[in-house]
Order: structure tokens, then sequence, then C-alpha cells
């Protein structure tokens, strides 16, 4: 059994989560749905790289929200509730200057006031990239 609030939830049915977002202006794309995680990939070209060529940080924090705000999103019943990042960190393993990263969100606890999530990104040779953690609040809906 899926954590998924809509258990008929599929990658389809996704994309058209983002339209109009940052997420969509820097080239984020969802990979893979699975029972507990979620997966995005995101290219490493102008929007996406500082100065010296290579990713930002930045950019590797706005993948790593994206992937545990929609997970949230995903979870709750959004007729009764819905979620805002609360804090996020990353550690900034290793650098990539081309290609896509792909990021791969599990959920830490999900809980009925937060969720907490683990992002972990990796370049196209699978080198671990960026490590984040996300807190999420999950808070009701004013009917």
């Amino acid at each position: 059994m899926s954590i998924w609030f809509d258990q008929t939830l599929t990658l389809e049915k996704m994309k058209a989560l983002g339209k109009g977002t940052m997420g969509e202006y820097i080239g984020i794309e969802w990979v893979q749905l699975g029972d507990n995680f979620l997966q995005a990939k995101m290219p490493v070209d102008h929007r996406t790289q500082q100065p010296y060529g290579l990713l930002h940080g930045g950019a590797s924090c706005v993948l790593a929200e994206t992937l545990g705000s929609v997970a949230s999103a995903l979870v709750v019943d959004h007729t009764k509730f819905y979620c805002v990042g609360l804090e996020i960190n990353a550690n900034h393993i290793r650098s990539a200057k081309e290609g896509y990263v792909t990021g791969t969100c599990t959920p830490l606890h999900t809980g009925n006031s937060t969720h907490v999530w683990d992002i972990k990104i990796y370049d196209e040779k699978e080198k671990l990239i960026c490590v984040s953690r996300l807190t999420v609040a999950v808070l009701p809906r004013k009917n």
C-alpha cells in the first residue's frame, strides 16, 4: 500500500503539477512515483548554474523543496489540509557541471501536523551531489 492519499495517483496525473512555477522554469520533471518515494530530475544548465558553471546550491534546494512539498501535498486530503515548508537544510557534497541531477524523496516522518522528508540528489554517474532534509507544516483548511 502506498503512502499517497490518492491511491490512483500516477506520474501522468502529476505532470500538471507545477505549471507556471519555479519548478517549471528551471526544468524540473517528474521521473518516478513509488509506494513511498517520489523522484524528479533537473537539468544542470544556464538556469541552474552559478557563475563558475557549477550547479547552484540554491537550485539543489529548489529541487529538494519541490520534491518534499509535493510529496507532503500528495499524502494529505486536500479538502481538509494544505502543506507549507517550515525548514530546509542541505549539505552540498559535490557539484555537477552538465547533464541532469535526480532527486529522490522519502519520508522520515508523516505526522498529523508535520512531515519530514529526506531528499538525496545524484548526478548521472550516480554520485551523491546533495543531501537535504525538509520539514513541512500540515495546516487545516478554514472552510
